[in-house]
């Protein structure tokens, strides 16, 4: 039987459908059943790989900008920014953003402007990686599923074969009685 009548064969008896029918991760799996191969493999990895220079920049820049360390740092900052233009240089007559720190109100609003569209981009590429995940965990729920199957017709074809020797054996037995 070639591989195409084997794979559509799988595809009748285990899911009851023609394999031309099933979709992408249906006949993945049943490819792996077929070739008696793993059919696990890494979400992580598989989304790494496909990860450009762009999409891996943007996780950085959200890991970055989502930690409790950037918000630290952030907040010395604009207090030092703040306190340093407000008391220390306006005593000297140099504070070169005065209150209302019209230029700090810039530089903050430009940084939102920049880091919002780039955690977005980071937040996709997450949305893609658990799409991702959840396929995967898909293909190796359905292979379980049809090995298991698989295995209970097994043991439904000794269980059958089994009974079946018995009743030969008794009814041998009934007819050399008589």
């Amino acid at each position: 039987m070639n591989s195409t009548a084997h794979l559509n064969d799988l595809s009748l008896r285990l899911l009851g459908r023609a394999y031309d029918d099933l979709d992408i991760e249906e006949s993945r799996v049943l490819e792996a059943i077929a070739a008696r191969a793993p059919s696990s493999r890494d979400a992580a990895d598989l989304g790494d790989a496909q990860a450009s220079r762009g999409d891996r920049l943007a996780d950085r820049v959200a890991a970055v900008g989502g930690s409790w360390g950037f918000i630290t740092v952030f907040t010395l900052v604009l207090l030092g920014w703040m306190l340093l233009n407000s008391e220390v240089l306006q005593r000297f007559g140099l504070a070169f953003d005065p209150y209302p720190f019209i230029f700090l109100n810039l530089m903050l609003s430009t940084l939102a402007a920049v880091q919002a569209p780039i955690i977005m981009m980071s937040q996709n590429r997450q949305a893609a990686k658990d799409r991702l995940t959840a396929s995967v965990d898909y293909e190796i729920n359905l292979r379980a599923e049809l090995e298991i199957m698989r295995l209970h017709e097994k043991l439904d074809q000794m269980r059958f074969h089994e009974l079946r020797e018995k009743v030969d054996e008794l009814c041998d037995r009934l007819d050399r009685k008589e």
